[in-house]
């Protein structure tokens, strides 16, 4: 069992015979297949670890070694009562050793070299759309803060170059005030460009490389060039998911369940979830329910209910004809329920 850091990895080794021992090493693969040759000659190996910040370099290297290598959600590592409240980098070296001994642990899906460098673009992205919206408020928080009224036209989400120049033609009692509107504008017009830079580059490699998925992703109303993206970096190959259940069960689009006895009660969705692909999957369906008629009529039957809740039906519904539309390799038409 490995507690992984940047700067130090907190080892725990045990057999079949005895619980082991824990020991801090340097954050290199290499020494710890030395330290295995020397203690464990002719063991067969298995190695552990939280899936996290450090990715997955350690976990190619354990497996080039002919060592068996499991990469695992935080979550699903079992602590006991008294356990929960006591966490030292050693304490969690010894908890994955025990459960990989056990055998009760299950490796998360690794995605392969390509996609992974794939993901990063696609995270990249959303990096930048943070970026985005945040110098549009603080350039929005200084006119507010000097009492500077918009024209009516400009009162919108949309900066439309008009207003962009609008904004570059103002002017302030001191140089101070406009140097600082400047900065924030300059800032403004790098994030717009390489945001629509990266995008750009995200949709023609995927269309370049995952052309049939993403053809056939592109199919479904909703699902527009970025989504596409999205689902093909952070999911990866649809195929592997065994059902809809499966699939949004991995995504959070699952309800909570709570039953005792007589008692029944659902909690709404689950709190375990990619949190990125869901978020884009609900707003996929706001645009869905406006360009295709049986999302629209799926929408319209449950008129009178929480407006959110229904939303996620409606994602449910998206991620079901996803799945389909992969499985089947057959383009989604328009009006046809699938």
């Amino acid at each position: 069992g490995i507690d992984i850091h940047k700067r130090s990895w907190k080892i725990h080794c045990s057999t079949d015979l005895f619980s082991g021992k824990s020991f801090s090493m340097n954050p290199v693969p290499g020494e710890l297949l030395k330290y295995v040759y020397k203690h464990f000659p002719n063991h067969e190996v298995s190695t552990s670890y939280e899936a996290g910040c450090c990715g997955y370099y350690a976990h190619r290297c354990f497996e080039s070694f002919g060592w068996r290598s499991l990469v695992v959600n935080p979550a699903d590592i079992h602590r006991k009562g008294k356990e929960r409240f006591t966490k030292t980098d050693k304490i969690d070296a010894q908890l994955i050793s025990r459960e990989l001994k056990d055998g009760r642990l299950e490796s998360i899906i690794v995605p392969d070299i390509k996609r992974e460098e794939l993901r990063s673009l696609f995270r990249r992205r959303n990096d930048l759309v943070k970026d985005f919206r945040r110098i549009k408020s603080y350039i929005k928080m200084q006119l507010l803060y000097f009492g500077i009224k918009e024209p009516e036209e400009f009162d919108n989400d949309h900066w439309s170059h008009k207003y962009r120049n609008w904004l570059d033609d103002m002017i302030f009692k001191h140089p101070t005030a406009k140097a600082t509107l400047e900065s924030r504008m300059r800032f403004f017009r790098f994030v717009d460009q390489d945001l629509r830079d990266v995008s750009t580059q995200l949709r023609r490699y995927c269309k370049a490389h995952y052309k049939k998925d993403y053809m056939l992703l592109r199919s479904i109303p909703g699902i527009g060039g970025i989504v596409a993206c999205g689902i093909l970096s952070e999911l990866g190959d649809l195929r592997r998911f065994n059902s809809v259940k499966h699939l949004a069960g991995y995504v959070g689009l699952a309800p909570g369940v709570h039953q005792s006895g007589n008692n029944y009660k659902t909690l709404g969705i689950t709190p375990r979830a990619h949190r990125l692909i869901r978020s884009y999957f609900v707003e996929a369906s706001w645009q869905a329910i406006r360009t295709d008629p049986v999302m629209q009529t799926y929408y319209r039957k449950h008129t009178g209910k929480n407006v959110k809740s229904i939303i996620i039906k409606v994602a449910r519904k998206l991620l079901s004809r996803t799945l389909a539309v992969i499985k089947t390799e057959v383009p989604y038409t328009i009006g046809v329920v699938q």
